[in-house]
């Protein structure tokens, strides 16, 4: 039997985005204030998963000796640590989150089964890295508010609420969405990253967050008009709304996952997307509650 576990560790660092072939005009257009001198800091939460079957102490792996190598291999060297200066790796590829987290593996993985690095800059950026050469996943996280109602048209409100309970009161219900972008690219072996962070960030903002916050979607968006708008329904249609413009900037659209409350949330695999472009209506996203 196969078996994932994960652990938990953390270090805080500082590191810069400066390529000293670049003048400061150009380096400033790259990496925005993180060209800064001398650099700024994180604190960096990692969390390292493994793979395998039990062994007959009914352990995939004895946490004990995860803790050490963990310990000796990276958080010992990174914590307080310039990252730029501490790991030869980031003289020739900037230690950007994504990077970061491939260097990782490469230093843990002769001494553990790894399946997946995943390393949070901030709650509200992080990167995921499964040892496919260059290939890695960012993540950002944002959200927006907004109300809606859900009742199909066609029935009536006893029907509807026979459906849907109270979310089918016709004068509609809030929330604050939280809403997770991953993208998956190649990491540049210069810059370090899969794409430009703050042109995806541009991209979600204009194409999700200023036309959804502050909104009563069926009435506000004109999609919601005829689509009932579920937290599934409004992952999707956020999906394809962005599948496009993040193409554009040289990465893929991996997941779109909508937190609609703490008990409700759903998640869209946009390769599935990519692969059968039918219409959103019928799409099954993977849900959890």
């Amino acid at each position: 039997m196969q078996c994932t576990i994960d652990r938990r560790a953390q270090f805080s660092a500082s590191h810069r985005y400066w390529l000293p072939e670049l003048d400061l005009a150009e380096n400033q257009r790259l990496f925005g204030a993180g060209s800064r001198f001398p650099g700024h800091g994180h604190n960096y939460l990692l969390y390292v998963s493994l793979s395998g079957g039990l062994d007959r102490y009914g352990m995939v792996q004895n946490l004990s000796l995860v803790k050490q190598v963990i310990k000796q291999e990276i958080t010992s060297q990174l914590n307080y640590a310039h990252l730029n200066d501490t790991w030869k790796e980031f003289q020739q590829t900037l230690p950007t989150t994504e990077n970061i987290a491939r260097v990782i593996w490469q230093r843990l993985a002769p001494h553990l089964p790894l399946v997946n690095i995943k390393l949070f800059e901030h709650p509200e950026l992080w990167a995921d890295y499964q040892g496919k050469d260059m290939e890695a996943s960012l993540t950002v996280k944002t959200h927006f508010s907004a109300a809606h109602c859900l009742a199909l048209p066609e029935l009536s409100f006893e029907e509807n609420t026979k459906i849907y309970g109270k979310c089918a009161r016709p004068n509609g219900h809030g929330h604050n969405y939280h809403l997770e972008v991953t993208v998956k690219g190649e990491i540049d072996s210069r810059t370090g990253m899969i794409v430009d962070l703050a042109a995806l960030q541009d991209a979600i903002e204009e194409y999700v967050i200023e036309p959804f916050d502050h909104t009563f979607l069926n009435k506000d968006i004109a999609y919601f008009a005829e689509v009932v708008p579920t937290a599934e329904n409004i992952a999707l249609h956020i999906a394809n709304l962005l599948r496009s413009p993040i193409q554009k900037l040289g990465v893929e659209l991996d997941k779109i996952k909508l937190i609609e409350s703490p008990n409700n949330s759903c998640e869209i695999d946009c390769r599935q997307l990519a692969k059968n472009p039918i219409s959103e209506v019928e799409k099954e996203p993977v849900m959890s509650l």
